[in-house]
């Protein structure tokens, strides 16, 4: 018998606009602190003298069928395009790559609005294997430039785990690229439970997008829905996977959260406030809350802004962060806003490409 997730009915909107530190670091971040709250964006005289071989590691693709829904999902709803994915193309792509130091991209699904633009389990699974299969075919064309995190349908349960098998045996993808949520659940749901099994089997990497969730797609303060809730949308599902005790149990998974986090590194005290003191602490957070926090992985997308970089770094060490840019709906050379930053180049190395080949080792030049 089929097991079919519900996704919930609410309309959702698209997502993008969506080890100890070294002397540089901890010079850094004293600096932040000295600044204060009126000083947002310091100069940093000390640039790094190296250009790393970069490896993205949030970079979006778009089959033409995938592309063309998308498009026709937002017309219908008279939503604005992003000129950035109406002008993707592989040729596009590799020559932005080229022209920016990209070596190597992870190629992943941008997370899909309307929960598989509202298709239902079985169109969104074989939605889900064409997206697979596009981008292995650009692992195909093109050795050594691409990896893949293979996108999941999550609404078929059955389905979903036959996908993971396709997709690491088959296409031997490099990990798998998960939606932070689907219609009113987070990942941490009980409901994904048989799917967190198989990836942590697997020893998988698993990389997290966020979204507008469709609890708040409605929500508003005069601004586009995505500025706000992706962020949020994050750590609404690390906050899911912390206290279901996820992270405990599926202690392989090898978790890449993008954008920085969203808000954990500002929300982790908070949390760990309310959850630090109970007296089952250990069952769903072995290692603290904060302990947990550090031991995923987390992209500078959205993190080249000094403060947001300061607050990251305070919570994880620098081998927990990859060079993700979120393209195209940014641009690839976010390097150059990392090196105003005041990073050392072995800081920037290690970011810029050293960390995404420990995850995904045949990435190594």
């Amino acid at each position: 018998m089929v097991n079919t997730i519900e996704s919930g009915s609410r309309e959702d909107h698209r997502c993008c606009s969506c080890c100890g530190p070294s002397s540089s670091r901890r010079d850094f971040l004293a600096g932040l602190s000295a600044l204060g709250a009126a000083s947002v964006l310091p100069t940093f005289a000390a640039r790094a003298q190296t250009t790393p071989a970069l490896i993205d590691t949030h970079l979006h693709f778009y089959p033409p069928e995938y592309q063309k829904l998308w498009l026709d999902y937002e017309d219908a709803r008279k939503q604005p395009h992003f000129p950035g994915q109406v002008a993707w193309t592989r040729s596009k792509l590799i020559e932005d790559m080229d022209r920016n130091g990209v070596r190597a991209g992870i190629l992943s699904i941008a997370s899909t609005p309307g929960v598989w633009f509202h298709a239902g389990p079985a169109e969104a699974g074989r939605l889900a294997r064409a997206c697979n299969e596009y981008a292995a075919e650009m692992m195909r064309d093109h050795p050594g430039r691409f990896g893949l995190f293979a996108t999941l349908s999550m609404l078929d349960v059955d389905a979903t785990l036959k996908e993971i098998e396709y997709a690491f045996d088959t296409l031997k993808a490099d990990g798998i690229g998960l939606q932070s949520s689907y219609g009113d659940k987070w990942l941490g749901n009980p409901a994904y439970k048989p799917v967190l099994e198989e990836l942590n089997r697997r020893n998988a990497v698993v990389y997290v997008h966020p979204l507008v969730a469709s609890c708040c797609s409605a929500l508003s303060v005069g601004t586009f829905p995505a500025v706000i809730e992706v962020p949020h949308d994050t750590t609404r599902t690390v906050t899911s996977l912390l206290l279901s005790g996820s992270f405990a149990r599926y202690r392989d998974i090898r978790w890449l959260f993008s954008h920085a986090g969203g808000t954990i590194p500002m929300m982790a005290g908070r949390i760990n406030a309310f959850y630090g003191a109970r007296p089952n602490l250990k069952e769903f957070a072995p290692e603290g809350i904060e302990g947990e926090l550090r031991r995923l992985h987390y992209d500078t997308a959205n993190a080249t802004f000094a403060p947001s970089m300061a607050a990251l770094m305070k919570l994880v060490p620098v081998s927990q962060i990859t060079y993700g840019t979120d393209y195209p709906y940014f641009g690839l050379g976010q390097i150059a806003d990392l090196t105003k930053l005041g990073l050392s180049a072995g800081d920037l190395d290690a970011i810029g490409h050293e960390n995404a080949t420990r995850l995904i080792p045949r990435l190594r030049a």
